[in-house]
């Protein structure tokens, strides 16, 4: 039974030094985020984004055009993103996500949205 307890506690503390640490640092990261539409374009896919600007139009499904003073993107914004919020072109929003790429090129997974103005 000693050997069965040992094991157990053994095969624990090996999962708990496997887990990765999780921590909210909040310092500069070391790769750039892209702020501004004309950065995505230069920006690695795969790179988190934070742009300020306004949703403009409304493509199809989920899919969405942004607008900052730089240009316009395609972004992907979620219902539950929205959280029921009624969001108008004239509205000017926060909106943080991940660069991704597909068949219309590159476009903004949205993660969080944040309303600026109400």
């Amino acid at each position: 039974m000693k050997r069965i307890v040992f094991a157990f506690a053994l095969s624990l503390s090996a999962l708990a030094v496997s887990l990765p640490a999780t921590a909210q640092f909040t310092g500069p990261s070391a790769s750039p985020q892209a702020s501004t539409v004309a950065a995505v374009g230069n920006a690695r896919v795969g790179s988190d984004v934070t742009l300020t600007g306004n949703v403009v139009g409304h493509l199809r499904d989920e899919y969405f055009t942004f607008r900052d003073e730089t240009g316009e993107i395609r972004v992907e914004i979620e219902n539950k993103t929205w959280q029921g919020r009624k969001v108008g072109p004239e509205d000017k929003v926060r909106i943080t996500g991940e660069i991704e790429r597909g068949f219309g090129g590159r476009y903004i997974d949205v993660q969080t949205l944040e309303v600026l103005t109400p």
